[in-house]
């Protein structure tokens, strides 16, 4: 079993916003606890007496406004912390993959990106579980597992659409369930998420290359070509990872 943890960064309402990201990592089923371990050892450098009380939001750990994270007061040491849980997803193992698609709000005035973003990663990540069966041999299936939003309901009800009459890409074969919702706070994969959806967004939204730049290796692809990586936008001649490999 394959599980995708996803988190999304960006704002759907907000105008000053040019970018919708969700993004996440396609994580098997027995690395889950190393990733839990790594998390909750880094979490214990912060704060040894409650570790368990130590959550990895991206957003929050850069502007330092609140615990634990106020006590950093170079923004420099904030920084390295988002790097370090980059890191970690790094140097994680080669099974896990991750994925992000990035919605360009004016580029679709008419549409939900969120709701744009999810089909389009829904269908790449049942290729990925299905390429792992036509390259090993191994018969796997997919879960999906998101933070909790108010998109719950309506995405929960595209997915069931999804699984049973497919996307416009085809048919997902290879999920098993419609997704689940999990508390950020108890689950350390969708923190990680937030950490991967936060990197793409610095990345397209301000121009900040740093974070993607530690990641970028992990993202789904086959044969030179990134297909974990998707750029919705209208606007002609982009240069962003994504819209190179589909040139």
């Amino acid at each position: 079993m394959y599980i995708f943890y996803l988190d999304d960064a960006g704002s759907v309402p907000n105008p000053q916003e040019h970018n919708l990201v969700l993004g996440g990592i396609s994580v098997y089923e027995r690395h889950t606890y190393w990733f839990t371990q790594q998390l909750d050892d880094l979490a214990a450098k912060i704060d040894s007496a409650d570790p368990k009380a130590v959550e990895f939001h991206a957003s929050e750990i850069f502007s330092g406004r609140i615990a634990p994270w106020n006590k950093f007061h170079k923004k420099e040491d904030r920084i390295e912390i988002i790097k370090k849980v980059l890191n970690i997803v790094k140097n994680s193992y080669d099974q896990n993959s991750l994925f992000a698609c990035v919605v360009h709000k004016p580029s679709y005035p008419k549409r939900d990106p969120m709701e744009m973003a999810f089909e389009d990663l829904c269908s790449r990540f049942n290729l990925r579980v299905g390429r792992i069966f036509k390259t090993s041999g191994e018969a796997q299936k997919g879960i999906i597992v998101l933070d909790e939003s108010s998109y719950e309901t309506s995405l929960q009800k595209m997915a069931n659409v999804f699984i049973c009459s497919g996307t416009r890409w085809g048919t997902l074969r290879d999920l098993a369930e419609v997704p689940l919702f999990a508390n950020s706070k108890v689950s350390r994969l969708i923190q990680v998420a937030d950490h991967i959806a936060y990197a793409v967004y610095r990345r397209y939204e301000v121009g900040d290359t740093s974070y993607l730049d530690i990641i970028i290796s992990k993202f789904d692809s086959e044969n030179g070509r990134l297909h974990g990586l998707a750029h919705k936008t209208s606007e002609p001649g982009c240069m962003c990872p994504a819209c190179m490999s589909r040139t």
